[in-house]
């Protein structure tokens, strides 16, 4: 069960977003650090290695792609 301050306080918090026009999201991430991960990467990035949906996709990626000043 949440802590009644902490959930009046995250009430507030979110009131002030609201008059401001803003309003709080939540993002959920993959855990990287997740035991299987990267063998999962490479599964899914070895099924994509030679379909052509995928290659014409990356090739146009990278002809409109914006990298002026990326290091």
């Amino acid at each position: 069960m949440l802590n009644t301050n902490f959930a009046i306080r995250m009430q507030k918090h979110r009131v002030a977003l609201q008059e401001t026009g803003l309003r709080s999201v939540r993002i959920l991430l993959i855990d990287k650090r997740r035991a299987g991960f990267a063998e999962e990467c490479r599964r899914q990035s070895l099924l994509l290695k030679n379909d052509v949906h995928e290659k014409e996709t990356t090739e146009w990626l990278e002809s409109v792609a914006d990298c002026d000043g990326w290091q």
